[in-house]
C-alpha cells in the first residue's frame, strides 16, 4: 500500500525529485525469498570470517607486516562492500519493504560503487606486494616498507571516494519525472539515472569514467604486474624455487579472478549497452558481491602459511587453556 501512495506522487505534473525511489528486484523468478535467506547466511559467514582475518593480523605482531597491512586492507573493504548492499536487501526482500528514501539511495549507491572500487584498489595493492617480493627479494624490505604500504593504503581509499562522490553527486539535479522504479536489487546508480526523464549524458560519461578508472585500470595494473613476475619466475634457477615463488601468487589469482570476472559479465555488457535480462544481472551482482568477501580471508587463512601458523597458536593456547 505505501508503495502505491507514493507511486501516486511521483507521476505529478512537474515533480522533479521523488520522496524516494521503489526497488523493484527479480522480475520473473519465484520464491526469492530463499535466495535472499541464502545470502543473509552467507553475510553471516562473511562477517566471522573477516573478523577472524582481522583479528589474527591485529594481535599477532609477527605478521605486522606491509603485506598483513594489505591483507588487513582488503579484510576491511570486504567486511564494508558486504555490509553496504546485502543487509539491506535481505530486509527488503524478506520484509517486502522495497521503498527507499531519496537520500538513503544515495548513500546506499555511494558505499556500494565506493567499497566496490576499494576492491579492486586492494587487489591492486596486493599486486604491488607480490610484484617486489619477487622480483626484488634482496631490497624487497627497503623498497615496501611499513610506511610506503600505509602511504599506499591511504592513497588508493582517497581516489575512489573522490570519484564516488563526483559520480553520486550527478544524481540529485536529474528530474524523475517518468518513473521511479529501480530495476535492480538496491539503489544501483546506472537503473537510477536511466529512469530520469532529463538528459543524463554526464551521468553515463561519470559512469563511464569510474568503470575504466576503478576497475579496467586497476585490472590492467594487477596484469602488468605479473606479466613481470611470470618473467622473475620463469628467471629462477631452481624448480622448488619457481614453485615457491608462484605458490605465493596463487592465492592473490584467485581473489582476482573472483571479482573481475563476474564484474566484466555484467557492467562490461551493460556498458557497451547490450542489454542484460534483469534477473540474471541481479543474481550475478549479487553473488559477485557476496562470494568474494567470505572466500578471500578463507583463502588467505588456508594458503598462506603465517596464518595458517597463527591459527594453529590460537587453538594450541585453547587446548592447554580450556577455563
Amino acid at each position: 500500500m505505501l508503495y502505491h501512495l507514493h507511486a501516486a506522487s511521483f507521476y505529478l505534473p512537474n515533480f522533479t525529485r521523488p520522496v524516494g525511489f521503489y526497488i523493484r528486484g527479480f522480475y520473473g523468478l519465484k520464491h526469492t525469498e530463499y535466495y535472499f535467506i541464502f545470502l543473509a547466511v552467507m553475510y553471516v559467514l562473511t562477517l566471522v570470517a573477516n573478523l577472524t582475518l582481522m583479528f589474527i593480523i591485529w594481535f599477532a605482531e609477527t605478521l605486522h607486516t606491509p603485506k598483513y597491512m594489505a591483507v588487513f586492507s582488503l579484510a576491511v573493504v570486504d567486511l564494508s562492500f558486504s555490509s553496504a548492499l546485502i543487509p539491506k536487501a535481505v530486509h527488503m526482500y524478506l520484509f517486502d519493504s522495497k521503498f527507499m528514501y531519496f537520500n538513503a539511495c544515495l548513500a546506499q549507491m555511494f558505499f556500494v560503487d565506493y567499497f566496490a572500487s576499494m576492491e579492486a584498489f586492494s587487489l591492486c595493492v596486493l599486486a604491488y606486494d607480490r610484484l617486489i617480493a619477487i622480483c626484488f627479494p634482496l631490497r624487497s624490505n627497503s623498497l615496501n616498507t611499513k610506511r610506503k604500504m600505509m602511504v599506499i593504503i591511504i592513497v588508493t581509499w582517497s581516489i575512489p571516494l573522490v570519484i564516488d562522490v563526483v559520480m553520486v553527486a550527478l544524481i540529485p539535479p536529474l528530474p524523475f519525472c517518468k518513473s521511479t522504479v529501480v530495476n535492480s536489487f538496491f539503489c544501483d546508480h546506472g537503473p537510477v539515472f536511466k529512469i530520469a526523464c532529463g538528459d543524463y549524458s554526464p551521468n553515463w560519461f561519470m559512469a563511464s569514467f569510474t568503470t575504466v578508472s576503478m576497475y579496467f585500470v586497476p585490472f590492467g595494473f594487477i596484469a602488468l604486474t605479473y606479466i613481470f613476475i611470470i618473467y622473475a619466475i620463469l628467471n629462477i634457477a631452481s624448480s622448488e624455487g619457481r614453485w615457491k615463488a608462484f605458490k605465493t601468487c596463487s592465492s592473490h589469482l584467485l581473489l582476482v579472478g573472483m571479482f573481475f570476472v563476474p564484474f566484466f559479465v555484467t557492467y562490461v555488457i551493460a556498458w557497451v549497452n547490450i542489454n542484460i535480462d534483469t534477473d540474471t544481472r541481479i543474481i550475478n551482482t549479487s553473488l559477485s558481491a557476496s562470494i568474494p568477501p567470505l572466500l578471500n580471508p578463507i583463502i588467505y587463512s588456508f594458503k598462506t602459511e603465517e596464518i595458517l601458523e597463527q591459527i594453529k597458536k590460537i587453538l594450541g593456547m585453547r587446548k592447554r587453556n580450556p577455563n
